[in-house]
């Protein structure tokens, strides 16, 4: 597997885009200048790195997952604990939750490794309740529904011959996460493409074809699974920092459905796709929040426009939009040259 690893890393980036994310990035926080939308930003960077991590297991393995919800709390609660409690530093807490979730996401792995389909979704969503109660009752550790308050964001970085760059304000932070988001897409779309990727899609193509020819389906489930948890956990490392209080309300399994309408109605399976829908689903209700209480309506036929006449999401749609006005243009040069 490490050598697969390394061939992953080393293919080529695509730098055009590389380049252009970076420079939308860069814009971001000073087109949308107020302090709200730049925690919007904020807010979308994690939703991000969540549907990214949640495609992995979903698009490209092909198991169902309801359980991320549950990585999402382990990366917030374990990062704040080992700050509040043991006077960690953040960056190491970090590292330390990351690793938490991605070793839970192998034992759940481990467990689920015989079920599939709705079967795998139940006992997904059973894990994510599981760990909502742990939350909720643990009080000697989480502080249960009283919560965790005071939570300071992630220290300066202080460079040599460089101003301090304080994570004070949204727009650093927002620059902090989304720049991690990056790092993260650019990682994942070369192991997408190399021959991991081609052994996760057999994989979601025909588990029993793909045993056939080699293939140890449960091992590389496992491999999706401690990937995508790793990078769920990886979100919840900035969540506590950035809200300042840590409650298990924020994490109930409405958030594995929220996360999950993110990967279908952008096009689970690509890697642009998940972004897209995060980007939409959390800006979205923003602006739909002039409408009241009529803009949970609104919202809600607007998913369901989706599921039912874009099943494939967004990217999908807008590929065959493009490929039939191509075919239009196509035949109108046609009879022109007639």
């Amino acid at each position: 597997m490490s050598r697969r690893v390394a061939d992953a890393l080393s293919r080529p980036v695509r730098w055009p885009a590389f380049l252009g994310a970076l420079v939308v990035i860069a814009l971001l926080p000073m087109v949308l200048g107020t302090p709200y939308w730049r925690g919007i930003l904020v807010v979308c960077a994690m939703n991000v790195l969540l549907a990214m991590s949640l495609n992995l297991v979903i698009g490209y393995t092909g198991q169902l997952s309801l359980g991320q919800s549950g990585f999402f709390a382990i990366g917030a609660y374990v990062t704040t604990v080992l700050l509040k409690s043991y006077g960690w530093n953040f960056w190491l807490a970090g590292v330390a939750a990351v690793l938490a979730a991605g070793l839970v996401g192998l034992l759940l792995a481990a467990f689920a490794a015989r079920l599939r389909g709705h079967y795998l979704g139940i006992a997904s969503l059973g894990f994510a309740v599981i760990v909502y109660q742990i939350l909720i009752n643990w009080e000697s550790v989480t502080k249960g529904v009283r919560g965790i308050y005071g939570i300071m964001p992630p220290p300066p970085i202080r460079l040599p011959g460089l101003p301090e760059i304080s994570f004070g304000n949204q727009a650093t932070l927002f620059y902090l996460v989304a720049g991690i988001a990056l790092c993260v897409y650019v990682i994942l779309d070369n192991l997408v493409r190399s021959p991991i990727g081609e052994t996760l899609r057999a994989i979601r193509e025909d588990e029993i074809s793909a045993a056939s020819l080699g293939v140890n389906g449960a091992r590389w489930k496992a491999f999706s699974f401690g990937v995508s948890a790793a990078i769920a956990g990886l979100a919840g490392c900035f969540y506590p920092g950035f809200v300042g209080t840590l409650v298990p309300d924020a994490f109930g399994i409405v958030e594995s459905f929220t996360m999950l309408a993110m990967v279908i109605v952008g096009g689970m399976g690509t890697m642009i796709g998940p972004v897209i829908g995060a980007v939409v689903l959390t800006f979205l209700p923003e602006v739909l929040r002039g409408f009241g209480d009529f803009r949970l309506i609104v919202y809600g036929l607007a998913l369901t426009l989706v599921v039912l006449f874009m099943p494939g999401g967004i990217l999908q749609a807008r590929q065959i939009l493009t490929a039939r006005l191509r075919g239009t243009e196509a035949s109108e040069s046609t009879g022109g040259g007639r």
